[in-house]
């Protein structure tokens, strides 16, 4: 839980294709139906170095290490430009994805060593995890059928089904490893019937 801050912090998760993005500004709208600021982000991304990194990370081969120090490399600028500030004026911070995130694909899908990012996520963020985190859930082929065929896929987007089904597994270990904050929809349902969910869990946080 955020512990320094009155703003609260809630985080979207899930693999590419889950339908996350969806229902990001929906919830940025409901709470602010509720008179509150609301700061809606991304990661990668969220600053002008982490749109930088974003276009590295996601179109460039480099080492796995590489990749998940620029991804932290990133998100600590995240934190002391946007998420820290927002918080501390007691804002409410919507992250399209976070460090989650890279145990999910870095971690999961690349099998970079877990105890790894254990060191960086306490270093870069030792005090600070999300109120909450919305795991958007679909089996792989529903994912796959998902991504839009028109457009350039990213290399993520690219790999094949074993590495989104790590990728799954090790969301789904995470969810399993901080139950307190982590809340699975499933997401082939309708819209509608997901975002009634999404509307009781907001009203408890």
């Amino acid at each position: 839980m955020v512990t320094m801050a009155t703003g609260k912090f809630i985080t979207f998760e899930g693999i590419d294709g889950a339908g996350k993005s969806t229902h990001i500004a929906f919830v940025a709208e409901l709470l602010r139906a509720r008179g509150l600021t609301v700061v809606t982000t991304r990661e990668p991304g969220g600053t002008a170095l982490g749109e930088s990194l974003r276009e590295m990370v996601l179109h460039q081969t480099m080492h796995l290490e590489t990749e998940a120090l620029l991804m932290f490399a990133g998100r600590r600028e995240h934190l002391a430009q946007v998420i820290e500030p927002a918080l501390a004026r007691g804002d409410w911070v919507i992250s399209d994805r976070f460090t989650d995130a890279t145990f999910a694909y870095q971690g999961g899908g690349r099998k970079l060593a877990l105890d790894k990012l254990d060191v960086l996520e306490q270093w870069v963020h030792p005090h600070l995890q999300p109120d909450l985190t919305l795991l958007f859930d679909v089996p792989l082929e529903v994912a796959r059928a998902r991504l839009d065929a028109e457009r350039t896929l990213d290399k993520f987007e690219q790999e094949k089904a074993d590495f989104f089904a790590a990728t799954r597994a090790e969301y789904l270990r995470r969810a399993g490893q901080f139950p307190q904050r982590f809340r699975i929809l499933d997401s082939t349902r309708a819209i509608a019937a997901i975002q009634d969910e999404i509307r009781q869990l907001l009203a408890a946080v």
